[in-house]
């Protein structure tokens, strides 16, 4: 099946770029979730999470491709979901993205060019210019989108992930053997 008629045409730049990923990094609201934050009246805070993107994300740790969370926000929720899916690397509470963003390259020794971010918002802007693939949910910020090497079909918390994931396995010729897995 062709790709594009999933998910819209993507350069020769993007498919180059997703074929040299090893390390995703996603934001969570807004990109894991459909940035709505429910709070109950005990102050209890809910989110809601796509399984698709679960999928997705252990697909591509099936795959040997490192997964990580960079996200302004702390909460218990995104520690025990991260934790569910076998993602090792999350930093939670970071108004400075970048820091964390250094922190991973020098944990897992790899350069800008092997980083793919997904975000929605202004502050997701510097990870994503500064890596190799910028990636933008469809229901971002305009400046976000139009700084985004690529934006997602689908919009945050409905499947953006999922698709950035198809198209990391796609360009490694993977994705048919991940489709397959059981999570």
């Amino acid at each position: 099946m062709e790709l594009s008629s999933l998910y819209g045409p993507i350069t020769a730049r993007v498919w180059q770029q997703l074929a040299q990923t090893q390390l995703l990094i996603c934001d969570v609201d807004g990109v894991l979730s459909d940035g709505l934050i429910y709070l109950g009246n005990a102050g209890e805070e809910y989110k809601t999470f796509n399984t698709k993107d679960g999928f997705g994300m252990r697909a591509l740790l099936n795959a040997g491709i490192e997964v990580a969370i960079i996200t302004g926000r702390e909460s218990r929720i995104v520690s025990d979901r991260m934790a569910a899916l076998g993602v090792r690397h999350v930093y939670q509470g970071q108004s400075d993205k970048m820091h964390s963003y250094h922190t991973l390259l020098n944990t897992l020794h790899l350069s800008p060019q092997q980083v793919a971010y997904i975000g929605d918002d202004v502050v997701d802007l510097p990870v994503m210019l500064d890596c190799g693939l910028g990636v933008a949910v469809a229901d971002a910020h305009p400046l976000v989108r139009q700084q985004a090497a690529y934006t997602t079909q689908l919009n945050g918390g409905y499947g953006a992930v999922r698709e950035l994931c198809d198209l990391l396995l796609a360009a490694r010729g993977e994705l048919e053997q991940a489709q397959g897995m059981s999570v």
